[in-house]
């Protein structure tokens, strides 16, 4: 199977990343959200870092307008193609919405076709129980897409080789690393990366340090290129509370308990830098 036409649902910074890395691969894209407003936000966003390319001339003005012009838009993903070669769910964290779409999907879409999310911890298993389990696979793509090498390759228990393959071919077709990861909760990034962002959150919360110090620790003493507070603000403390939850239920470890400090603020709607403020102060 030869994949060319690709369907991404889910406008935001996940999914316009991915977007933009097929599209500049010259597949046929199509990008979809429920609403026009965060359509038009993602193709100005992947305009914009079209033009740092080629500020760091990586592509130039031609490749800028192919890009863009191998992009097309839909706000109701039931009226996608049933052509359609691979699609990939990128919306937020939650199992049961995207249950929903796949459920909705699977009597749309040629039967030959590939699912896959860019889920950052939930059970693909769990995802692909409801349709095509042996072509359902998880590709967790690392932010910012278009800069980020890594994807992460998710079987399913019932993931077929073939479904595997594929799709660790065509990643690599994007220019992107593929590292096969068997189904547990938060994969290898967030499973490794998430405690270590929320042990940093209760170091604040217990008055260990200040939010500076505990970056300025990370990046002086550990090489880290960001420190954990100053990244999960860029996640999103929304994001990172999301997936601490997978963990702790999945695993039932209270090692994965996320800390007080990191509910209370997303409680108040502190996200970081999406919100303007999370454990540091953003210009928006």
């Amino acid at each position: 199977m030869e994949i060319k036409k690709v369907a991404i649902i889910g406008a935001g910074t996940m999914g316009n990343g991915i977007a933009h890395v097929f599209a500049q691969n010259d597949f046929d894209v199509t990008l979809i959200d429920q609403s026009e407003v965060y359509i038009q936000k993602a193709l100005a966003t992947i305009s914009k870092n079209l033009d740092r390319q080629i500020k760091k001339e990586l592509i130039n003005e031609d490749k800028k307008k192919q890009t863009l012009a191998n992009i097309k838009t839909l706000t109701d993903y039931k009226k996608l193609s049933s052509e359609t070669d691979l699609i990939i769910e990128a919306i937020y964290e939650n199992k049961d919405a995207k249950l929903t779409i796949f459920k909705e999907l699977e009597g749309i879409i040629k039967d030959d076709s590939i699912f896959a999310s860019n889920t950052s911890s939930i059970s693909i298993t769990e995802l692909s129980a409801e349709c095509r389990a042996d072509k359902f696979i998880g590709m967790h793509f690392m932010n910012p897409v278009p800069v980020m090498k890594l994807v992460e390759i998710i079987r399913g228990y019932s993931t077929s080789d073939q479904t595997f393959k594929i799709i660790s071919d065509l990643s690599q077709k994007l220019g992107k690393t593929p590292v096969e990861v068997h189904d547990y909760p938060g994969f290898i990034a967030n499973r490794i990366l998430m405690p270590m962002i929320n042990e940093a959150i209760f170091a604040l919360y217990e008055s260990v340090a200040t939010a500076e110090s505990i970056d300025t620790v990370m990046k002086l003493g550990m090489n880290h290129p960001m420190g954990p507070l100053t990244l999960a603000d860029f996640i999103g403390l929304d994001v990172c509370l999301a997936i601490m939850e997978v963990l702790f239920e999945g695993f039932n470890d209270p090692k994965y308990r996320p800390c007080p400090l990191l509910k209370k603020m997303v409680a108040a709607k502190k996200l970081g830098r999406k919100t303007g403020e999370g454990f540091f102060k953003y210009d928006r």
